[in-house]
């Protein structure tokens, strides 16, 4: 009945669609961030090879998430998928201090992409419930966050598994790209 009621709303007052695009290095939780957000539960995941894209509805705001496959091979294809993207969210693994600068180095490729330069950036420090996982501090430094100059961004404390700070970066993004605090 609540499905049907809300497609009878967006009927009569359509909302405007937003485009997220999800990166991150594999095994990071970007696909369980997408489902979490999506279904609202977590759900088994085999690694993405290509992409994954859902709709996901936040407080009346429409975004067309894009969760795109992290293995080495892929990443050359995810500036396909940037086109009308309004924010990127970045998943880190918390606990993978070994491949820090890896990821360090695709965000600096994407931002530098023509197709991102007006792109909200958002990083979730994903899996902030394993023992010794990085601060969101640690992982702003090692991603030398603070030299991003031309992006608005923000990093998320969160747990894909729990959903814990997954909606407190998605309104995040809602705030930025209305321009408003979303009801």
């Amino acid at each position: 009945m609540g499905a049907m009621v809300s497609r009878f709303w967006f009927m009569l007052f359509p909302a405007k669609e937003y485009k997220i695009v999800v990166v991150g290095l594999d095994n990071a939780g970007k696909t369980t961030t997408l489902y979490k957000l999506h279904l609202g539960e977590v759900v088994t995941t085999n690694p993405t090879v290509g992409s994954n894209v859902e709709e996901v509805v936040y407080k009346n705001i429409r975004f067309e998430v894009w969760d795109l496959g992290g293995q080495e091979r892929l990443r050359t294809s995810w500036a396909t998928y940037y086109r009308g993207t309004h924010a990127v969210i970045a998943v880190i693994d918390s606990s993978d201090r070994a491949r820090i600068s890896i990821m360090k180095d695709e965000l600096f490729r994407l931002l530098g992409h023509d197709e991102l330069q007006h792109s909200l950036i958002l990083v979730f420090a994903n899996k902030q419930d394993i023992k010794d996982a990085m601060t969101p501090a640690e992982i702003t430094d090692a991603l030398s966050l603070h030299s991003i100059k031309d992006h608005d961004w923000h990093i998320q404390a969160c747990c894909a598994l729990t959903g814990e700070g997954l909606y407190d970066g998605l309104g995040w993004i809602a705030r930025r790209v209305t321009g408003k605090v979303p009801t």
